[in-house]
């Protein structure tokens, strides 16, 4: 089953907000976290092996997205407010404990989720963007030293003109194959689109933002030096659940987010995998290899 369920979304209380959550099947819980610019829907190909497999599954669109709701403050969006979330959605369906598996942002979330709800996950993994060492200074200054003003983490902190250009061709801006910068906002043109998003597919996206605007999305990028601060108690802290960590082999990603520390800092780490030929967007682009790792890594548990 590669097609979205027909079955309507749950408005499901957690933290304050509602998130809204696809859940199907039956089995041991898995959650689903989504990154930028995403949403549940990024996961359509992996719903169904996961639920065939014996598991059931709940898929949020993540806070600020979709059907969920939109704080407007910037410092809703923090990764200890993301985390308890998740957290109060595995409690809101009934559960103790979930298998979480995130991409992108949704990666960040579930590794830091891990780390500071131990008793709520039982296992976790990570796509696109690895659990990395605590930086020695707030990362925003780091970033900006070596890469520059107009580097996509840069630039996402200017709040009106990053929202106001990602606005301005929706679908531009969804297929786009390089850095969301402000010299790609000043350089119009339209990309092709990639053959593992179909024109329906692209149609979900794009209604959608225009709805909710790139905005709450940005804000996750808006806490980064927040972030920093806020988890300073787990600098040196480890991962004790099993973990697993899949990335694509041409994901630009990869080239300032290593995966070098993740044995150090996973103890029961049951795999890294590369899969050859995948971009960023790997759960999307190559969904069968991503599937089979998956319902591979849950079988194992």
């Amino acid at each position: 089953m590669t097609a979205w369920p027909e079955t309507e979304a749950r408005s499901i209380e957690t933290n304050g907000i509602t998130l809204n959550t696809w859940v199907i099947g039956d089995g041991p819980l898995v959650v689903l976290c989504h990154g930028f610019p995403e949403l549940a829907y990024s996961w359509r190909h992996q719903l169904g092996p996961l639920v065939e497999a014996g598991y059931r599954v709940a898929v949020p669109d993540m806070r600020g997205y979709g059907g969920s709701s939109r704080p407007a403050a910037v410092d809703a969006y923090d990764i200890v407010t993301l985390g308890e979330d998740i957290v109060g959605l595995v409690r809101a369906l009934g559960e103790q404990k979930a298998v979480l598996v995130g991409h992108d942002w949704g990666a960040s979330v579930v590794w830091h989720t891990a780390l500071a709800h131990p008793g709520s996950v039982r296992a976790v993994a990570g796509l696109s963007v690895p659990l990395m060492r605590r930086a020695p200074v707030a990362p925003l200054e780091i970033i900006r030293r070596r890469m520059g003003e107009d580097y996509y983490l840069s630039w996402f902190q200017l709040v009106g003109p990053a929202d106001r250009a990602l606005m301005v061709d929706i679908e531009r801006t969804l297929t786009a194959t390089g850095q969301l910068t402000a010299d790609w906002a000043a350089n119009p043109g339209r990309p092709v689109r990639p053959p593992w998003l179909s024109e329906s597919d692209l149609d979900v996206y794009v209604e959608s933002f225009r709805r909710s605007t790139f905005t709450p999305g940005l804000n996750y990028y808006r806490n980064i030096d927040r972030n920093w601060r806020l988890t300073a108690a787990f600098d040196g802290a480890r991962i004790h659940q099993p973990s697993l960590f899949l990335t694509g082999s041409e994901d630009i990603v990869g080239s300032v987010m290593s995966g070098a520390a993740l044995e150090e800092l996973c103890d029961d780490l049951r795999g890294i995998i590369t899969i050859p030929q995948a971009g960023h967007w790997i759960q999307q682009e190559v969904p069968g290899a991503v599937s089979d790792a998956l319902v591979g890594f849950l079988a194992g548990l």
